[in-house]
């Protein structure tokens, strides 16, 4: 291989693909790239990103296209380009180097770092040319090299290290969850919105346990700014990723199937905690949203695209002008009665839609849609990560729980079976699968997801059973010394887990609540688990709940059909007919009998 080359071309990732015609010298990360590194005596530059990200495609534009940079980056550095959703390890690596040199991080991810993997300086956007405060990417890059040949061996090592959360005690997570919590908006702190799915799950679990006022408010205010504001894709259904403004108005227009399955599963759950049929509605509309934008040949694929030809949002804001001319005079007339429509708009002159009430519109938003599609639309990254496809079909086997769809129940048992057909070979679990291209290298993440998916298979079809048996070694096989290892690929060193439960439930929160609820199932030994700090650990502390016995555990010879059971529930098939809660067994009450 021609290092003094850009050999992208090489890599089956949609990301590294695109930064195929920069002309800085990139590399996949391997041990030939980084044993040249080592022999050259020169600095790695590492670069993080992934396919959908609007900043990194801007880099991709900028710095990484300027011939100046890419010049000194060349002829300085090994240059190398990480998708951060391949390899979740080195990212997560990075991201602890950055976060303890900044107090924050984000994508890309720049990091200068040393052969043997002692990292120098991380930054995230830098422009081509500096501006305002903003030294440009080449200013950055000098002065790192500089620092380098005057400190070679001064650099210290960083090591990963497991910071798991700190202890908190049961009667303080709500309460601490409330001072996050913005009563004006809705969501949680006073900046960015960002859909806080872990935390929604905890609270509508905690408040089907205590029916606390405040809980419910807290999750229902939430729940209808996510759904009624910029977060939603009211046209075609599913979320974006985040919201730039605290008022939920302006998305960061990405859509990614992690936010697909987590919504699905809070709205879901809301539905059937809180009652309200516009909850049901909205996890019908991200179901229509995955068969239609995310599904291809039986999985379904990372995400959507921020920009639609290097600008942001394009497919999706329209102008007044373009709205008034695609409706007759009536259907505008009823769609400004439903929207914030006016000709100023809300984004950079444009509107981007925004739900003022409840009013039924569909024809209408069905005839909108019709002509969005006709224009072009953002690109997709179309990896298949297994991890988070099981992650989306936990999600589907629990809305078909909530919102009594025996249909979503198979179609995740076939999600599962897709993946293992194609991920697991006996003894390894691979990670994705892009270009034809299978990925072997193993991840807690995938391991916990799909024991979690095959933990809610058993309850409804227990010859599962020996394959959960199989999978919850495979899992234990990421424990080490008593912590979790993210993995422990020979080309990189040992990460280990993190524990934050956003925007998906963390590898450790997930690998605990798997196995938790498998020793349930099973009749194992549970040991004591603590709660922690909440936010954080949102996730973690479900599967606290359920360890504590704050979920029911119904056996039954018969299955008992779910919209009976509280949502708090597991079940199994046996001749006890038993409703264990809280440490004490039961015997089932006459309504739980089906008939």
């Amino acid at each position: 291989m021609d290092i003094r080359h850009n050999n992208l071309e090489r890599s089956s990732s949609p990301y590294l693909l695109q930064h195929i015609n920069n002309p800085v010298w990139w590399q996949e990360w391997s041990d030939e790239i980084i044993s040249y590194a080592a022999e050259t005596k020169k600095l790695l530059f590492v670069s993080v990103g992934y396919a959908t990200c609007h900043w990194c495609h801007v880099m991709a534009s900028e710095a990484f296209s300027d011939l100046s940079t890419a010049d000194y980056l060349n002829n300085h550095f090994v240059c190398i380009k990480v998708d951060r959703e391949q390899r979740p390890d080195i990212d997560q690596f990075l991201m602890e180097f950055i976060n303890n040199q900044n107090g924050r991080g984000g994508w890309p991810l720049n990091v200068f770092m040393t052969s043997d993997l002692r990292p120098v300086y991380a930054l995230t956007y830098a422009p081509a040319k500096s501006r305002d405060s903003m030294l440009s990417f080449l200013e950055e890059a000098e002065k790192v090299q500089t620092y380098f040949e005057n400190n070679t061996n001064k650099i210290p090592p960083f090591v990963s290290a497991e910071n798991p959360p700190e202890k908190a005690s049961e009667s303080s997570l709500s309460d601490t969850l409330s001072k996050y919590y913005d009563t004006e908006n809705g969501g949680f702190g006073k900046g960015h919105k960002f859909p806080p799915h872990s935390s929604l799950l905890f609270l509508l679990y905690q408040a089907a346990l205590d029916d606390s006022p405040s809980t419910k408010t807290i999750c229902s205010k939430t729940l209808d700014a996510m759904r009624l504001r910029g977060l939603n894709d009211h046209l075609q259904g599913g979320i974006f990723r985040y919201c730039v403004d605290r008022e939920w108005t302006i998305p960061h227009f990405e859509k990614m199937l992690y936010d697909q399955a987590m919504s699905l599963w809070s709205y879901s759950l809301a539905f059937r905690v809180l009652g309200k049929e516009t909850y049901k509605n909205m996890a019908d509309n991200i179901l229509k949203c995955l068969e239609e934008c995310f599904k291809v040949d039986g999985f379904y694929i990372a995400g959507h695209d921020a920009d639609t030809e290097h600008e942001e949002g394009a497919t999706y804001i329209w102008s007044y002008e373009e709205i008034k001319n695609s409706l007759l005079p009536e259907e505008f007339e009823k769609f400004s009665q439903t929207y914030y429509i006016n000709k100023s708009g809300n984004f950079e002159g444009s509107i981007h839609l925004i739900r003022m009430n409840e009013n039924h519109i569909e024809d209408i938003e069905s005839k909108l849609l019709t002509e969005r599609l006709t224009r072009k639309q953002p690109s997709k990254d179309n990896k298949i990560l297994c991890g988070i496809n099981a992650l989306l079909a936990i999600a589907m086997l629990q809305a078909g729980r909530f919102l009594v769809r025996p249909d979503l129940e198979k179609h995740a048992a076939n999600l599962i079976q897709n993946l293992l057909n194609k991920f697991w070979d006996g003894t390894n679990l691979a990670h994705s699968y892009s270009k034809d291209v299978l990925q072997k290298e193993n991840f807690l993440f995938d391991a916990a997801a799909v024991l979690s998916a095959i933990s809610l298979l058993f309850e409804y079809d227990d010859s599962w059973g020996s394959l959960m048996t199989t999978m919850t070694l495979y899992l234990k096989s990421f424990q080490e010394d008593g912590k979790w290892k993210e993995s422990s690929i020979g080309d990189f060193q040992k990460v280990y887990a993190a524990w934050l439960d956003h925007p998906v439930p963390s590898s450790v929160s997930l690998a605990e609540f798997g196995l938790t609820r498998v020793a349930l199932l099973t009749g194992k030994e549970i040991y004591p688990m603590e709660y922690r700090e909440p936010f954080k650990s949102d996730f973690y502390n479900i599967a606290v709940m359920i360890n504590n016995g704050l979920f029911h555990l119904f056996e039954s010879e018969k299955p008992l059909p779910w919209n009976l059971l509280p949502v708090n529930s597991l079940r199994i098939t046996g001749k006890n007919e038993t409703d264990c809660y809280m440490g004490v067994c039961r015997p089932l009450e006459k309504r739980f009998y089906p008939g």
